[in-house]
């Protein structure tokens, strides 16, 4: 899963000519009050919504990587999973690449008609400033750089508490799985 975080946060970043782009058809949306549009734009280019498409181009092609992992353990010499392994996320990580622009611009293409509108019925003026004072909150920054650091701890604390308890169980899940991809590809 790790292998198109990489890609994806790399892309993921927009810059300031894609975050113009998100707020710039925003305002031809219609029927919204222009001082709200404003408030609306400000907090579209803050958000980041463009990442939700990105996701969903990561989970599958993630589970594809998982899945010819499975495939591969016990049906080939270490030697030739790695390989096909390296070959098969290098495979992935070029589809990434290939495909995230693609997926980004459609995204700022469709939030200015399917998320502000939304935004503009559900929110007042002072509750989308109050937004706005949320996502630029400097205390918000502090958390949002501490979490990968927090994740990593308690991600290696829970492997170390639960680790002997739920690695010997995932193993022979592994292998149980193993079996029946086995059995099902044997003639």
């Amino acid at each position: 899963m790790a292998l198109c975080g990489t890609a994806c946060a790399a892309t993921a970043a927009t810059t300031p000519a894609t975050a113009g782009a998100a707020a710039a058809p925003a305002a031809v949306a219609g029927a919204i009050p222009p001082a709200k549009q404003v408030l609306i734009d400000k907090i579209l280019t803050l958000w980041h919504m463009e990442s939700v498409g990105l996701s969903m181009l990561q989970a599958p092609v993630s589970d594809a990587v998982a899945q010819a992992k499975v495939v591969l353990q016990g049906r080939a010499t270490d030697a030739k999973r790695d390989a096909a392994m390296t070959d098969i996320v290098n495979e992935a990580r070029k589809f990434m690449e290939e495909t995230t622009p693609t997926v980004r611009n459609s995204a700022l293409k469709l939030i200015p008609a399917k998320v502000a509108p939304l935004l503009a019925e559900r929110f007042s003026e002072d509750e989308l400033k109050q937004m706005i004072a949320i996502l630029e909150s400097p205390v918000k920054q502090k958390f949002e750089a501490l979490l990968p650091e927090l994740q990593k701890s308690l991600g290696e604390a829970v492997a170390t508490d639960s680790g002997p308890v739920i690695n010997p169980k995932l193993q022979d899940l592994k292998q149980r799985i193993g079996m029946r991809l086995r059995a099902a590809v044997t003639p």
